[in-house]
Order: C-alpha cells, then sequence, then structure tokens
C-alpha cells in the first residue's frame, strides 16, 4: 500500500505541474495577443494583421489545452475507477471536440494571413 501512496502522491504532483504549465501557456499566450493587439490597432488596422494575432492566440490555446489533456490522462494513470474512466472519456471528447475546432480556426486564419500577405507582395 505504501508503494500506490507513493506513486499517487508522485502522479499528483506531476499532475499539478502540467496543469500549471497548461496555465502558463494559456495565460502568456492572451497576454501577448492583448498586447499585440494594441500594437495592431495603433499601427496597422488591416485584417491580415489582426489575423496574425489571433492565429499566435489560437496556437498558445492548442498548446495549453494538449496539457491539461495530458494532466487529466496522468490523473487516471493509477487505479481508475470506472467512474474515474468515465470522466476522463467525457473530458477527452470534450477537449479534443474544442481543440479540432480551434485547429480548423487556426488553418482558416493561416490563410487569411498567407493570402494577405500574397495580396501585398510579402
Amino acid at each position: 500500500m505504501a508503494a500506490e501512496e507513493t506513486l499517487r502522491d508522485t502522479v499528483d504532483v506531476m499532475v499539478r505541474i502540467i496543469e500549471a504549465c497548461g496555465v502558463a501557456v494559456i495565460s502568456f499566450g492572451a497576454i501577448w495577443a492583448f498586447l499585440q493587439l494594441f500594437d495592431v490597432a495603433a499601427r496597422d488596422r488591416r485584417v491580415s494583421s489582426f489575423a496574425a494575432v489571433r492565429l499566435r492566440l489560437g496556437r498558445a490555446l492548442a498548446l495549453g489545452l494538449e496539457f491539461q489533456l495530458a494532466s487529466d490522462v496522468l490523473r487516471t494513470a493509477v487505479a481508475p475507477s470506472f467512474r474515474e474512466i468515465g470522466q476522463l472519456a467525457s473530458i477527452v471528447a470534450i477537449r479534443t471536440a474544442v481543440n479540432y475546432f480551434l485547429s480548423m480556426e487556426i488553418a482558416e486564419e493561416r490563410r487569411q494571413v498567407a493570402d494577405a500577405a500574397a495580396e501585398h507582395g510579402h
């Protein structure tokens, strides 16, 4: 029992670290996007400039969600109950759907930025 409890404690610490990484990635990405938004609004009001900010924010969100998903998977790694497995399946389904639609949005933003750059000869 002591070995299982030590493993649970170790996994719990790892889960907290990985969750914190996800929060940090999302937070820094959001702060960066917020600051860039002011820069873009002050200098260049083209749609492609705003799209570039959204693209970087989307990437930060997607990466942060991956960290959060990793922490959820790790949380159920040690002797999960059927309830925990069911919760994990629900979380994975929801986060996968969010990540899928976010990836589609990122791809669209990337196309817009590339099209705008081609129009302006960059």
